[in-house]
């Protein structure tokens, strides 16, 4: 009795499950909009962070084309890559070092320009920025794991193509909370 029980319960769940999904691709969103559903996140928010209570992260990607993106990761960050993965953004580490080394952010460079086996290249990697609200931009010399932004600061990533230690760019956006 109960066996049937719980197999009538289990069709009935997936028949409602079917009939929304249904229901939704047939008005344009649900199975239709999935696709584009997984750029979306539930982490971070849109933009600089409103106040102090947060730490905004900058991504430019410089010489890999797109757009600079800014992102708002709520609340106190334990360290650099911990606002980098709570503001939203989707990065990749090596597969020897993990994510001690960023290799892609967003999708870029894309697997075809940088395997992301071992350390990238001197010449082509996402370099670490930070900065205090309305401060300058200056080059972090330890690695996102070993550094805590504070509350309000700033921390950017850009990319450098073909740089020296000393002409890395910093991120295109000032760091200075609207």
């Amino acid at each position: 009795m109960l066996r049937t029980t719980y197999r009538h319960a289990v069709r009935a769940l997936r028949a409602a499950a079917l009939s929304i999904a249904l229901v939704l691709g047939s008005t344009g969103i649900g199975l239709v909009a999935a696709p584009q559903a997984t750029a979306l996140t539930s982490k971070g928010l849109p933009g600089y962070c409103p106040d102090g209570n947060g730490v905004t992260v900058v991504v430019d990607f410089q010489e890999l084309g797109g757009d600079t993106i800014i992102r708002c990761a709520p609340g106190d960050q334990t360290t650099g890559l911990a606002a980098l993965k709570n503001a939203g953004f989707e990065i990749t580490g090596t597969a020897r070092w993990g994510e001690a080394f960023i290799c892609r952010i967003e999708g870029k460079p894309t697997a075809a320009t940088e395997a992301c086996q071992n350390t990238p290249p001197a010449s082509a990697y996402w370099s670490y920025w930070h900065a205090p609200n309305g401060g300058n931009w200056t080059y972090s010399q330890s690695g996102s794991s070993n550094r805590k932004p504070p509350l309000g600061s700033f921390e950017g990533w850009s990319f450098s193509l073909n740089k020296t230690a000393t002409t890395n760019p910093p991120p295109r956006v000032a760091p200075v909370r609207p």
